[in-house]
């Protein structure tokens, strides 16, 4: 009983051990990835700038018309139902969010499931990417929120009160950053449908509240899907995990005839 008491503490030690290292190396994957797509703007190409330009005209449009789109999101908002504000208010809140993307990398890290701690780590480093960047931007702009009828072109920089914390919302980085990195694990077209039509409620929701300008939500919005692109293609550039499709397709038998003295045999190699 003793000799098998010992292997089984054994056994449990070796399986901590491999735990903790996974947790380890997945830890560093996290800090790597953070200050990779930090420093990413650093290497943009021409395309990167193609996006930024892009991007500065669509909220360019939208900063325009501000004041007339807040207006009617805020009139909508009357007419959507209690519990879908509900849900997008609190699913882009931080306590909620971590705690659905810990307990998603938690179990990938757990059963020892590759992918899923892959997304686990893609989630985590990119809302925390995310989360950082909209606090200091939301300090260093301070745009006034619609509900102070201020106007959308009221800035009052460093202000501190969460009245002039408009840019950008924070409802709707960590919504998106999470709603798209488990977007990225499938290829349905449906399944991927069905992710953005959810994360999609947050980012409405800041709008029906009065909480947060068009334009906010807009660049919020890209932010997040540009984080989450750097992070994701970090992590498989330096093959951190083994996510390569040959990594999961199924082993090809090699079939061989072979002949000896009184014996013919098919060996198959795999």
């Amino acid at each position: 009983d003793s000799l098998v008491e010992s292997k089984m503490v054994i056994v449990d030690t070796i399986k901590k051990e491999s735990i903790w290292n996974r947790f380890k190396y997945d830890a560093t994957s996290m800090g790597r990835g953070f200050v990779h797509t930090y420093a990413r703007p650093l290497h943009w190409e021409k395309q990167d700038y193609l996006i930024l330009g892009a991007t500065a005209v669509g909220t360019g449009i939208l900063f325009a018309t501000d004041e007339q789109t807040s207006a009617y999101f805020v009139e909508q908002g009357e007419d959507i139902p209690q519990g879908i504000q509900d849900f997008g208010f609190y699913f882009g809140k931080p306590l909620v969010n971590y705690g659905l993307t810990g307990s998603i990398y938690l179990y990938g890290l757990l059963a020892n499931n590759e992918k899923v701690r892959y997304t686990g780590v893609l989630m985590i480093t990119s809302a925390s990417v995310g989360g950082l960047l909209q606090q200091v931007l939301k300090t260093a702009t301070g745009r006034a929120r619609p509900s102070t009828n201020l106007g959308s072109h009221y800035f009052d920089p460093f202000n501190g009160s969460p009245a002039y914390s408009s840019f950008p919302s924070g409802h709707t980085v960590l919504s998106v950053t999470t709603v798209y990195a488990i977007s990225k694990q499938f290829k349905s077209p449906w399944i991927k449908g069905g992710l953005f039509l959810v994360g999609s409620i947050t980012p409405l929701s800041r709008l029906w509240a009065g909480a947060h300008w068009a334009s906010d939500v807009l660049l919020s919005t890209v932010m997040s899907v540009a984080i989450v692109e750097s992070v994701d293609a970090y992590l498989k550039k330096e093959r951190r995990y083994q996510l390569h499709p040959d990594t999961f397709a199924p082993k090809k038998i090699s079939w061989n005839l072979r002949a000896g003295f009184n014996q013919v045999g098919l060996v198959g190699t795999f």
